[in-house]
């Protein structure tokens, strides 16, 4: 989807074919959409990672606690990733453990031990993934999302695979399974309006700029360089170096921050799509989306998967790069993806999980460093 369409190159800053209008007989510029190397080495990070936890788990599968047979590796992850996770296998002895004939491979006592972590990281989680769960069925117009998109989006949710048997039964008073149009939709039945707060509203509220009033204080304001301003409609910006916004830009981009815009929490089918506030609430709704995942981030295919649900806009790959202070789009990795900028410190996630958690615990087993730079005192202590 954004592959095809945003062609990025292998140079820091990306040419789009849209020109900006220019006189005096000057050549049109045209636009550019700026990498950011931070967020780039966040997909180029994790590739590692996901491959450890995915042998680890199928490892963990197997019946009886029996090790994986090398040679049944190929039926798992197919013959070509076959050779990469034998490599793996071979530059991580703290992990796995390779022994017997025909030859298989098992965890190490360590890691053994520490995987079963995993169990309590998720039972910790639980009360947190059903509040993120009743919150993205209420930024849907009806209440409701296809199973088959919340599969798709279940891993950057945190819900377990089996979340329709193991999840959703134990919660009869928030969620009912029913078909709609030929497809299984969860149903939210119960809505809780203590809900419908923005993780933008909430940042806002502990900075003491939530009450303030939108058009109370008429003094004019400096524009800011940096497109940050104090508000209860403001959105934080974080603009990739190398881009110098002109006067121009940062009024247009001041009255936009101070335009008030209905909740995304409301139904969308409330709104004029042509009115600038339906059009930034939008924006708002992108944000929240991402704000529900674990890593602050979708796919390009997983937030599409919420287009109609939603309502968001048409063009969708437009909006965002047009708000390429909030979000960043990026080829890396083997789909596209979305971050939501203002969650990130650097290449590192600034809020966590205890499931990420766990994962950072998990990966210092194969001498990764602590990346982390942030003050995150919720984070768990690195093995020594």
């Amino acid at each position: 989807m954004f592959r095809r369409a945003i062609p990025f190159g292998a140079s820091r800053n990306v040419h789009f074919g849209v020109r900006h209008k220019s006189g005096g007989g000057r050549r049109p510029k045209k636009k550019i959409y700026h990498r950011v190397a931070e967020l780039d080495r966040v997909m180029e990070l994790r590739k590692k990672p996901l491959m450890i936890l995915h042998l680890t788990s199928l490892i963990q599968s197997q019946p009886h606690h029996s090790p994986l047979f090398l040679r049944d590796l190929e039926k798992n992850v197919g013959f070509v990733r076959k050779w990469a996770f034998m490599a793996l296998i071979d530059k991580h002895p703290s992990v796995f453990r390779v022994a017997g004939t025909p030859p298989s491979v098992s965890l190490t006592a360590r890691a053994r031990t520490l995987a079963q972590e995993e169990a309590h990281a998720r039972a910790s989680m639980e009360s947190l993934l059903v509040t993120n769960l009743r919150k993205l069925l209420m930024l849907c117009v009806d209440c409701k999302l296809p199973l088959q998109t919340l599969e798709l989006v279940g891993p950057q949710l945190g819900l377990p695979s089996d979340f329709k048997d193991c999840l959703v039964p134990k919660y009869p008073q928030f969620f009912a399974v029913r078909p709609f149009r030929g497809r299984d939709c969860l149903l939210l039945e119960d809505w809780d309006s203590t809900l419908a707060v923005t993780a933008r509203e909430t940042r806002l509220s502990q900075e003491g700029v939530v009450d303030l009033k939108a058009n109370g204080d008429r003094r004019k304001v400096n524009i800011s360089r940096d497109g940050n301003y104090l508000g209860p409609f403001a959105f934080k910006m974080n603009f990739p170096a190398g881009f110098r916004p002109n006067v121009g830009y940062l009024k247009h981009l001041e009255r936009w921050q101070k335009l008030e815009f209905p909740s995304p929490y409301l139904n969308a089918r409330r709104f004029d799509a042509a009115d600038p506030k339906a059009r930034k609430r939008s924006v708002a709704v992108i944000h929240e989306l991402l704000s529900l995942t674990m890593e602050k981030r979708m796919t390009s295919a997983q937030l599409e998967a919420f287009h109609a649900e939603c309502l968001l806009p048409s063009q969708l790959l437009l909006c965002l790069i047009k708000h390429q202070g909030i979000f960043y789009l990026t080829n890396k990795g083997e789909r596209s993806s979305v971050f939501l900028k203002d969650a990130y410190f650097g290449s590192n996630l600034i809020d966590k999980c205890p499931l990420l958690q766990f994962y950072d615990k998990f990966m210092a087993l194969c001498g990764r460093g602590n990346i982390d730079l942030c003050d995150n005192k919720n984070s768990l202590p690195a093995i020594v």
